[in-house]
């Protein structure tokens, strides 16, 4: 992963913890149901957007290598796990 992807990803994973203590605190105070329920789908909306930043970096980077370096057999392998995965969301 690249420095700036990595700096990117960090970032927005430490801004999802803070979302995660603030759903734990919802919970204890018994916050309103929907109110916790909306604030889960953000947290996972915000994870979903870190798997994206970190899926386009490996495109970007390790399968463009394999694709470069001849490896074409491997990076499209990986490409369809990546799908298959992708697909069970």
């Amino acid at each position: 992963m690249d420095k700036k992807t990595k700096q990117r990803a960090m970032r927005r994973l430490k801004i999802i913890e803070g979302q995660v203590r603030g759903l734990q605190k919802m919970i204890e105070e018994d916050t309103y149901c929907v109110d916790v329920i909306t604030q889960s789908l953000a947290v996972k909306q915000a994870l979903s957007g870190v798997e994206d930043l970190v899926l386009e970096g490996h495109l970007a980077t390790h399968v463009a290598h394999q694709m470069r370096s001849g490896k074409a057999k491997l990076a499209t392998s990986e490409m369809v796990k990546l799908y298959k995965l992708a697909k069970k969301k």
